[in-house]
């Protein structure tokens, strides 16, 4: 019998059909470039992860949100470093976190933000296919959580064919 078999790393949906929460996920599945809900879902249990741990700690300080802070400082610190929160928000603020403020720290949604491609899908492809480097590191996984000080350094690989601004797959305009 072998012991940690269980590798999900995700819940899926209680109830499989549900109109509006398929139309929704849809719809982030395109404004993101996700390849599939299991992304999706893979970062809505991260997300309720954070929520626990916020909850968890304001539970042990009984409600005080200073010694909450306190307590799950590395915690607010991470957050804090992938751009998740900001400098001014307690650790109230991290229940009220959305799935995009998640999805909007992966490198697949920074790389088209910052320009470097013109959808979403084409910064996946760009990823995947090793033209993308951080702080001059390739880097082929799009779900990347990319920290704050690591997104200026975002580049077009110096070996890679688009890194020629004339490539005709560089959209218009890109530095």
């Amino acid at each position: 019998m072998s012991t940690g078999s269980n590798t999900k790393r995700y819940e899926t949906p209680n109830h499989p059909y549900q109109g509006e929460r398929i139309a929704q996920e849809g719809d982030l599945l395109g404004r993101y470039g996700l390849k599939n809900k299991e992304e999706l879902w893979r970062t809505q249990s991260e997300l309720r992860e954070y929520r626990r741990e916020a909850r968890r700690l304001i539970g042990e300080a009984q409600g005080d949100v200073e010694v909450a802070e306190a307590l799950g400082e590395e915690f607010l610190d991470r957050l804090r470093r992938y751009g998740i929160l900001s400098a001014d928000d307690d650790i109230s603020k991290v229940l009220g976190l959305d799935v995009s403020d998640i999805l909007e720290r992966r490198l697949q949604t920074i790389v088209y933000r910052q320009g470097l491609a013109s959808t979403p899908k084409q910064a996946r492809q760009f990823i995947v296919h090793e033209h993308i480097t951080v702080d001059g590191a390739r880097v082929t996984r799009p779900s990347k959580m990319v920290e704050e000080t690591e997104a200026n350094a975002i580049a077009f690989d110096e070996n890679s064919p688009l890194a020629d601004s004339l490539h005709p797959a560089r959209a218009e305009g890109q530095e």
